[in-house]
């Protein structure tokens, strides 16, 4: 099989893409990899906490590599410093590195441009996938996840700290992508049909951090997201 690293958020796109590339015979998951902000460490955008990371990590059985990212990055120093710890994995005999993403293709893009430059090929398990029939087929797999962040844009805040469910799903407003494809929200799994166990936490506190455009003509990105703490029991 074909050695091959998984960019892993926590969440229940990758967890699935994990799932179904296991299930293939053509590439074997070496590890994953991470990237957490270096100060609070703590995932971008999912705010999990590293300590439930190695939680999750340990059940799974697969070994993590983590990157520190500085709070702030800009996206040209981002880029330089990923594509340095891209050719440290390409020195381990990686050839392969795997995402959950869905349907963005802007984002799909820049992977593969990233990747293709250092000769690492770039697999998307779940890419075009019907996002309704996505969610469903996720939950039926047997993976659970809790609801860790939410955009107050779009979700009031009775979504934040939900398992992602069936119920879940059929009290989404019209409009909001069941897989939360445009940011609506984001997810931590805590078992699986892959997991040797579950992972136990506790909801801690929810916290409400909002994001703001430098400009003052520019609100068009302006949002507030909450986020729903997970503690180690």
């Amino acid at each position: 099989m074909i050695p091959a690293v998984l960019s892993w958020s926590s969440g229940k796109d990758a967890a699935y893409a994990l799932y179904k590339i296991q299930q293939s015979e053509e590439y074997q998951i070496r590890s994953l990899f991470c990237t957490l902000e270096e100060t609070k460490r703590r995932v971008s955008m999912h705010g999990i906490h590293e300590s439930l990371l190695d939680a999750q990590v340990d059940s799974l059985g697969l070994p993590l590599q983590k990157l520190f990212l500085p709070k702030n990055l800009s996206m040209e120093d981002y880029g330089k410093i990923m594509n340095e710890e891209l050719k440290t994995i390409k020195q381990q005999g990686i050839s392969t590195f795997a995402f959950g993403d869905i349907l963005l293709e802007d984002l799909k893009s820049y992977r593969e441009r990233q990747l293709n430059s250092i000769n690492i090929q770039t697999i998307f398990p779940l890419w075009g996938k019907n996002t309704t029939n996505l969610a469903r087929e996720i939950i039926d797999s047997g993976i659970k996840a809790v609801v860790v962040a939410i955009s107050c844009n779009v979700l009031d805040n009775s979504f934040i700290g939900r398992v992602y469910d069936k119920k879940f799903l059929s009290d989404l407003p019209p409009g909001i992508d069941p897989c939360g494809e445009n940011g609506e929200f984001h997810t931590f799994v805590f078992d699986g049909p892959n997991f040797r166990y579950p992972v136990k936490f506790k909801r801690g506190k929810v916290v409400k951090k909002s994001y703001n455009s430098d400009s003052k003509d520019d609100t068009s990105w302006d949002t507030s997201s909450l986020f729903q703490d997970l503690i180690l029991p």
